[in-house]
């Protein structure tokens, strides 16, 4: 909406900054400024400044900064129109409509706000009358207080097919306005006469983010379906746009606690009597990326709840898919799973508010929920299942628009979760065959005995690491073989490490020897990483040969294994001495001395004696 020129300039000006923040901030005057700890994050010296001159705030702590209305916004969660609006009020001063047509509608939108304000009130008086004890029966059954009806202005709606709408029409309700507001249903077919919609039915106000009544829920009591109704799409009402229970959730954010997302009404109650009172719920639908960035205007994590059933489970996937086109850095989702028969009401009043808050503390993230959704109960035994899981899961991330999180769900999920599977089952397989025996004798080709062995050992911790990288560089048809020896082996140099990830991704891509060749120095080039991986494979083809032939393999081998081994017995001695230093007792000197000659004999003898 447009606003009249000079309009934002006088409603900034009949407001004191200093004052508004003030009513949320202890601030101290600083000189011609006040100071105070920071709303919007956690602190403990101020780095909050008001300056009511500029007519600013600025928090050097995190950065937030802006005016009157932008405070407005961030401390309560308002758009900016409700921050106007909000704020003008709080001055005396009108809102203006800059034209015919936007002067109509919000009278006609004001009025359609009265009528269902009208209908709300008419509900809750209906479930004290003798016809609505059926009602409040049931709402008693479910554990609710009267406290609590009152507090969610729960209702009833008689069976009755025009009590509504005479009671409405006599506070001067059209028939046109009932049927705008979704209160009233005009049947197509000529001569039948309109009739309520909510008949015999506890009813659940639904409110927009500024709390007024919007629409309506109707649960049915006794048989009959559905068992809930929702009011239909209307112009104050568009349900994937709005979630229940939001203007109250709204005040739970600003005052950092947990947003919960629930499935239903009374489960949203129940949260709420419990403590948690950030809870809300769809309204009859799947979560809508509407849902989500209302979601994400209250909490950078909100927690979705689902029950712990089929059902709940595909519902958290049906979740996870909406949201991954979504995502954006600090913006995501927790899942919350319930005991398999439990709804969040039914498991507070089992369990009580503790039952609840271990689940919630458990929260999973939503990297584990893609996971999930391709290799729950999916084999990966062989190469060719392996693989499909892999293609399944790359296309999920696929999905994910920002670049940013995309690459850093690639190096959870495919660089470490899926290399760490593979790893793991190769390690059982590799138990399970027979060994190869380290000590066999070097390749004719190789200097013989022991002057190979003092070689390889007189191999400083970075050249072997680059003879190990360069060889699989030089020769990339090895990694079928050796890619989960190459993802294990303790490297400490950065070239190094990234040469290894970019190795293992072209591992994974499962291409054919020459595409393989190809997709890698594409790769390396891209990285910027071509000239120091020719500078590694020199160092292999110098150690291990040029032919990278099977002789030039199980070298490579051996010089992983003692890499490995080496690099823990410097582990081991590295700890051994930081031990003694604060402990000089017999016992860590005895174990320091024998790490010492262990090594000094390691010395001696090379890596294979």
């Amino acid at each position: 909406m447009a606003f009249p020129p000079g309009f934002l300039d006088e409603l900034r000006s009949r407001i004191t900054l200093s004052e508004l923040v003030g009513r949320r901030v202890a601030l101290k005057r600083k000189g011609r400024e006040y100071a105070g700890l920071c709303p919007f994050h956690n602190e403990k010296t101020p780095s909050f400044w008001v300056n009511d001159q500029k007519a600013f705030f600025h928090c050097f702590g995190c950065g937030a900064h802006g005016d009157v209305i932008g405070f407005a916004m961030r401390i309560d969660n308002l758009s900016f129109l409700e921050a106007v609006e909000r704020l003008a009020n709080e001055a005396g001063i009108a809102v203006p409509e800059t034209t015919r047509e936007d002067q109509e509608r919000a009278r006609v939108t004001a009025t359609l706000h009265q009528v269902a304000e009208a209908a709300a009130m008419w509900f809750e008086q209906q479930l004290r009358m003798p016809a609505g004890k059926a009602g409040l029966d049931y709402l008693r059954g479910r554990g609710l207080d009267d406290d609590t009806i009152v507090r969610f202005r729960l209702g009833f709606a008689p069976d009755n097919r025009e009590a509504l709408q005479a009671a409405l029409k006599r506070t001067g309700a059209t028939e046109q306005q009932l049927v705008d507001v979704g209160l009233v249903i005009r049947p197509d077919e000529g001569g039948r006469a309109p009739y309520d919609r909510f008949r015999g039915r506890v009813m659940f106000p639904i409110h927009d983010r500024r709390g007024r009544v919007i629409a309506f829920g109707g649960r049915i009591i006794g048989a009959g379906e559905p068992k809930y109704l929702n009011s239909p799409e209307t112009d104050l009402f568009h349900k994937g746009d709005n979630l229940y229970c939001l203007h109250l959730a709204r005040e739970a954010a600003a005052k950092g606690r947990p947003i919960v997302v629930a499935e239903g009404y009374m489960d949203v109650i129940a949260l709420h009597v419990a403590g948690f009172d950030g809870a809300v719920a769809p309204l009859g639908t799947a979560l809508t990326e509407a849902q989500l960035a209302l979601l994400w205007r209250l909490a950078d994590e909100p927690c979705l709840c689902f029950d712990g059933d089929n059902a709940g489970r595909r519902a958290a996937m049906r979740a996870a898919e909406r949201a991954l086109p979504l995502l954006k850095p600090g913006k995501s989702l927790r899942f919350v799973t319930l005991p398999p028969g439990h709804d969040p009401d039914s498991l507070i009043r089992a369990g009580g508010k503790s039952a609840f808050d271990a689940c919630l503390k458990q929260a999973r993230p939503l990297v584990d929920i893609v996971w999930e959704m391709e290799t729950a109960g999916q084999p990966m035994d062989t190469p060719e299942r392996f693989a499909r899981v892999q293609a399944a899961l790359q296309g999920r991330l696929g999905e994910i628009t920002d670049a940013t999180v995309r690459g850093h769900y690639h190096d959870e999920i495919v660089r470490k979760r899926l290399w760490e599977l593979r790893r793991g089952r190769s390690a059982v397989q590799r138990r399970a065959a027979p060994r190869r025996r380290l000590d066999a004798g070097p390749p004719a080709w190789f200097p013989e005995g022991a002057a190979l062995r003092i070689a390889v050992h007189d191999l400083d911790p970075g050249r072997r690491e680059r003879v190990l990288v360069g060889a699989l560089i030089a020769w990339p048809t090895w990694l079928h073989e050796l890619s989960d020896d190459l993802a294990s082996l303790p490297f400490g140099h950065a070239d190094t490490d990234r040469l290894r990830q970019i190795l293992l991704e072209v591992a994974g891509l499962g291409l054919s020897a020459p595409d393989e060749a190809s997709a890698l120095a594409a790769a390396l080039d891209q990285a910027d990483l071509a000239v120091t991986a020719a500078a590694f494979q020199a160092d292999a083809r110098l150690w291990l040969g040029a032919g990278g032939g099977e002789a030039a393999r199980a070298q490579w081998q051996h010089i992983a294994e003692y890499h490995r081994t080496a690099a823990g017995d410097a582990a081991e001695r590295q700890a051994a001495a930081h031990a003694l230093a604060s402990d000089p007792s017999e016992e860590n000197i005895q174990q320091h001395r024998v790490l010492i000659e262990r090594t000094l004999r390691s010395a001696k003898a090379g890596p294979e004696g």
